[in-house]
């Protein structure tokens, strides 16, 4: 006997209204991946937050999200997806009210783990949904390209969107964007998005979800506490033990009846492709990020608001190419044209070297142009062939590992290209003696450390010690650009040979 999907259709004009619902909160959790980095020298100040505390500011949010989205996955497939949307947006407006108006640091490290909680319940859901709804394949490539565009265009929106919210009023307004952006969920959604789930779920498995929170929250704090501290012996101490309980999760789900992730779909070429596609391209889309927002603030002298705006272009550019991909992929497959998406990446990173290297901003809006180009291309495609993958009752489950790809390539995007940068940045500036032992230790931990103990020091002093951290920086940038490209190119590579054919038959 064959499964079906339960689920109820809505009419041909609501599924379109139900799609534009559904995007709402695709487009907040992305802004809320990069909209804080702008918010976090306010929050300190704010909350007199010490170092620690503003690392786990940042890293609680991340660290928690990728590590449930398996499971949250599954529970949507069980329980049914809407219902877990709509829990997810109203637990995230709550707590992102909470934590706007968090009173200490702890607070607010506190309301972020449950940002991230409720965050984990609404990115499946909505993934899946799309799948059920829309079930002509060239509309849900259509309606795939505009998610692609809505989470790519979310992570380019949040450095404008912090940018203006900082300049008009306090740190917490960054989280008060949930209101505004999921009240009509709330209120459209039981409407206008039909409930779906599995038909014949599996069991609850207990065990499968510990492993799984066992691999990721070591393996993403692993990354993080290596990138920022460099604390080699406990960073290998949590990918170790993520390693050997991602070994025993994959074991359990190979050997169970109703495995609560089929780990088998990763033996196929098409989907384990495409999942590395959508991860490297976040990948290239984080670490541009974190280059390209300190870039035009502290060395070109931009105001938030101004740096933000000249990434308007890019955030275009990601747009109109998913949308263009939808008709070229009836007359390319899928693979070739995905594998130039992440071959466009590795251009954007020679743009990127090359402004850093000539201190010109516009060629690196032009490279924020050619980087939306590829990562549009390459995550459209990339979902649709991970989705067309697999029967729809698991979509959600695959929809968490398409997931679970994005989270991990912003987590590595941050580690692995800013420690690169972080590293020839601290091994390239030169600090006067005159700025004294404690003088020379901010500057050399960051751009903005070094900016302010020029400042504070003054004079010709103050002026060659600004002189040499933005040198430094921007020699940071060139070597991170070279990590970039060839990343992007081995991805394109692999790509190519991976996912081949038409999607239809890639997913056969």
């Amino acid at each position: 006997m064959t499964l079906t999907e339960t689920t109820t259709h809505p009419g041909t004009d609501r599924r379109w209204l139900a799609l534009a619902v559904l995007m709402l909160p695709v487009l907040l959790v992305s802004v809320d991946n990069t909209v804080l980095s702008f918010a976090v020298p306010a929050i300190a100040e704010g909350l007199h937050a010490s170092g620690t505390q503003v690392l786990w500011i940042v890293d609680t949010y991340p660290l928690i999200l990728a590590s449930l989205l398996v499971p949250m996955g599954s529970f949507a497939d069980r329980f049914g997806r809407r219902r877990l949307l709509l829990i997810g947006a109203l637990g995230f407006t709550v707590v992102s009210v909470l934590a706007a108006f968090a009173p200490s640091a702890e607070a607010l490290i506190a309301a972020r783990a449950g940002m991230a909680l409720f965050g984990a319940a609404l990115m499946p859901a909505t993934l899946s949904l799309i799948r059920n709804i829309i079930s002509d394949p060239t509309e849900r490539r259509t309606a795939i390209a505009i998610w692609s565009a809505c989470f790519a265009g979310g992570a380019a929106l949040g450095p404008i969107v912090g940018g203006f919210l900082l300049e008009h009023y306090y740190w917490g307004s960054v989280f008060l964007l949930s209101v505004p952006v999921l009240a009509p969920l709330l209120l459209l959604g039981p409407a206008l998005v039909p409930e779906s789930r599995d038909p014949a779920p599996g069991p609850v498995d207990a065990v499968s979800i510990a492993l799984s929170l066992a691999t990721m929250t070591p393996l993403v704090y692993g990354i993080k506490t290596l990138a920022s501290s460099g604390d080699t012996a406990i960073a290998l101490s949590a990918v170790i033990l993520a390693v050997l309980a991602g070994a025993a999760f994959v074991r359990r789900q190979l050997r169970g009846a109703e495995p609560m992730l089929d780990v088998r779909l990763f033996a196929v070429p098409a989907f384990s492709g495409s999942v590395l596609a959508n991860l490297l391209s976040v990948f290239s889309l984080v670490g541009f990020l974190f280059f390209a927002s300190q870039h035009l603030q502290l060395v070109s002298g931009n105001s938030p608001m101004a740096a933000g705006v000249l990434l308007v272009p890019g955030l275009a550019a990601s747009v109109v190419a998913g949308l263009l991909v939808v008709r070229l992929v009836r007359h390319m497959p899928p693979g070739a044209i995905m594998s130039l998406g992440l071959l466009a990446n590795a251009g954007a990173y020679v743009l990127v070297a090359v402004a850093a290297l000539m201190a010109n901003d516009v060629a690196l809006v032009v490279a924020f142009v050619v980087l939306g180009v590829g990562i549009g291309a390459a995550e459209t495609l990339s979902n649709d062939v991970i989705l067309s993958s697999v029967p729809a009752p698991k979509s959600g489950a695959a929809s968490a590992i398409s997931e679970t790809a994005y989270e991990t390539g912003a987590v590595l995007g941050t580690a692995i290209l800013g420690s690169v940068l972080t590293a020839v940045y601290r091994a390239s500036v030169t600090v006067p003696s005159v700025a004294g032992e404690a003088g020379a230790a901010a500057a050399r931990e960051t751009l903005g450390g070094g900016l302010d103990v020029a400042g504070a020091l003054g004079g010709r002093a103050g002026a060659e010690l600004a002189e040499s951290a933005r040198h430094a920086f921007d020699m940071g940038a060139v070597a991170t650009s070279a990590v970039g490209f060839a990343a992007m190119v081995l991805a394109a590579l692999i790509v190519r040979r991976t996912v081949r054919g038409r999607i239809a038959e890639a997913a056969e």
